[in-house]
């Protein structure tokens, strides 16, 4: 039986103020599917857990590689790195992201059960993304892609993918909506990327704020959040119908503590808070849209 000191260990690896990310888009494309009359509880469970299973891969995942890399060390700025801190030897995070993606495709085998090769594509794909993101040769977070990865595969691919394995069809409309996940995914990625530039940079892991300095990233995280936030009303105009899904907007008040630190240039270990509370917005974001849209 594995003791509390070893639980808490990987319940540390796992991360789990970024499961947002994955539980965000889920919640968002069951309520769409369950709206228009397509709910299925079995598959919505099952994306839910394959989400959420690919997530702590992922995380387990860059736990090792950016040890191996040397992108985690002594002087991280950020929550602790299990390997990197010595409380998990390399050789068994490597074994243990291996065997949560390999449950991940478990889950996913039902999923393709319910919607074919189109699961599939998906399923590897995000799998895949999820390793490369800090492995091989060209990692995709080292060569300043992992917004446009994150974008995508926790916004529109996730959304609609969700969407897809109820409904068994994807309206476009769905597809739009899924930006609004995705670019809050980005939101969390761009304050990892501020508080982990001068790091990143000493490794070169050329993330956007090494490429593009940390001002690029302060005025990104504020335009994908005020985008997030505009979408609703982009589909309530395109739709003329689920108005209430533009309460979206509330998430500006708890965020405000975010907005402002981003504004008045807090780096280091204070973007930590900025991180936790962003991600807290997206929470917010999934349950008022999920509400709004169920309402009408």
């Amino acid at each position: 039986m594995i003791s509390r000191q070893k639980l808490r260990v990987w319940i540390l690896a796992a991360r789990p103020k970024t499961l947002a990310a994955a539980f965000a888009p889920i919640l968002i494309g069951t309520t769409m599917a369950y709206n228009g009359g397509n709910g299925h509880v079995g598959a919505a469970l099952a994306a839910l857990a394959g989400a959420l299973l690919i997530q702590i891969g992922t995380n387990f995942s860059n736990d090792y590689f950016d040890y191996i890399k040397g992108a985690d060390n002594e002087e991280r700025l950020g929550p602790v790195r299990v390997t990197q801190a010595g409380y998990v030897e390399p050789k068994t995070m490597l074994h243990n992201f291996m065997m949560i993606f390999g449950l991940a495709a478990i889950v996913g085998s039902y999923l393709v059960y319910r919607g074919g090769w189109p699961i599939v594509i998906i399923g590897l794909l995000s799998i895949a993304s999820g390793i490369l993101y800090t492995a091989g040769p060209w990692p995709l977070g080292y060569l300043g892609l992992g917004d446009l990865f994150v974008l995508i595969f926790f916004g529109p691919v996730a959304v609609a993918g969700t969407y897809y394995v109820q409904a068994l069809e994807v309206p476009s409309v769905v597809i739009v909506a899924g930006f609004g996940p995705g670019l809050l995914a980005t939101s969390l990625l761009a304050v990892n990327n501020l508080r982990d530039e001068p790091t990143d940079r000493k490794v070169g892991k050329k993330t956007l704020a090494v490429r593009f300095g940390p001002a690029f990233v302060r005025a990104e995280y504020l335009v994908v959040i005020a985008f997030a936030v505009m979408l609703p009303i982009i589909l309530a105009v395109w739709s003329n119908s689920h108005w209430y899904a533009t309460i979206v907007a509330l998430i500006l008040i708890p965020g405000f503590s975010a907005i402002r630190q981003i504004l008045s240039g807090a780096e280091g270990r204070e973007l930590n808070q900025t991180l936790s509370t962003t991600g807290k917005m997206m929470i917010l974001y999934s349950i008022l849209f999920s509400l709004g849209w169920w309402i009408g």
